[in-house]
């Protein structure tokens, strides 16, 4: 096992797991727990860290020391490859989808990205969309040379294995099995390994994904329907990266009495559904919840702090 094998197993699965016994706005009839994956890196968290574990340890094993994905400009990937890059050091290239914002001011994302050392690259919406071509990244590595290509959102089966130590984390930390665990829902990584793992397993478990991404949109890492897995789509407040002014009331209710920051394109999209399920009854009295934050406070808004 080589210094950064060891550094990823060290790091990964070291977040608490923590009751939070009066979290929203009314009292509901659940016992909820959330799982701080936030708090697996002060930069590369949440599901971003578990997506990035194998592929880091597989790009070393390849002798490749750069790493090259996709992203928009506000992306939560796009940060966390190029903080891991600069961890782990890895070289790190962007392509960031919209070449209009090559001569913009860069935003807070993408300029921690170049401060982190990622090279940006600009290309248009109709190139952005080729990302997945094999001869348009073909033509990219041509330019930029060797490099390892992790995809727009980092999920890959490598990012799934990942996601699936989710599950072994929470029967040790709880002791038996939970009655739901709750995820958002982008690419449908994280929601991919938890319901594997809960199928090979043959866990009783129920595993929810709250899509922030729209209703309508294609999620292609989403599992097969299965008995043990639910994707909840009524919870997206307009479609990805949108809110409404109770959205941001809500998360701020619930930071107050919790302690804890959370954001309002993922983590705090689920944490609404969860109570508006529990109000309306989907939860058998008393069910043992758990709720997993995955990180991603580098795109919490202003507004949650006025």
């Amino acid at each position: 096992m080589d210094e950064l094998e060891r550094q990823l197993r060290d790091l990964a699965g070291l977040s608490p797991l923590t009751l939070l016994p009066d979290p929203f706005p009314e009292p509901v009839p659940i016992r909820l727990l959330l799982k701080r994956d936030d708090q697996l890196h002060p930069l590369v968290s949440g599901n971003k860290w578990r997506k990035l574990k194998y592929n880091l340890i597989d790009a070393r094993q390849q002798g490749l020391s750069t790493l090259l994905t996709f992203g928009g400009a506000y992306s939560n990937h796009l940060f966390a490859v190029a903080a891991a890059g600069q961890t782990f050091g890895f070289r790190t290239i962007g392509i960031v989808r919209g070449d209009e914002l090559a001569t913009r001011p860069r935003n807070p994302t993408l300029a921690r990205c170049e401060q982190m050392g990622m090279a940006l690259h600009f290309v248009s919406r109709a190139d952005y969309d080729r990302k997945t071509d094999p001869a348009y990244l073909a033509s990219l590595l041509a330019a930029v040379g060797p490099a390892y290509v992790l995809p727009e959102g980092g999920t890959n089966e490598l990012a799934i294995q990942g996601t699936a130590e989710l599950m072994d984390e929470l029967l040790t930390q709880l002791g038996s099995e939970p009655d739901f665990v709750c995820c958002s829902v982008g690419t449908g990584g994280t929601v991919a390994g938890l319901v594997g793992a809960v199928a090979s397993e043959r866990l009783a478990t129920q595993v929810l994904g709250f899509s922030a991404v729209g209703a309508q949109t294609s999620i292609p890492a989403l599992p097969q329907p299965h008995d043990h897995w639910q994707l909840i789509t009524d919870y997206t407040f307009g479609g990805y990266a949108r809110t409404t002014p109770d959205l941001l009331a809500f998360i701020r209710t619930v930071e107050q009495r919790t302690g804890v920051r959370f954001e309002q394109v993922y983590t705090g999209k689920m944490l609404y559904g969860i109570y508006d399920l529990a109000r309306r009854g989907f939860f058998p009295e008393g069910a043992t919840v758990v709720a997993v934050h995955t990180g991603g406070l580098q795109g919490r808004s202003p507004a949650l702090d006025e």
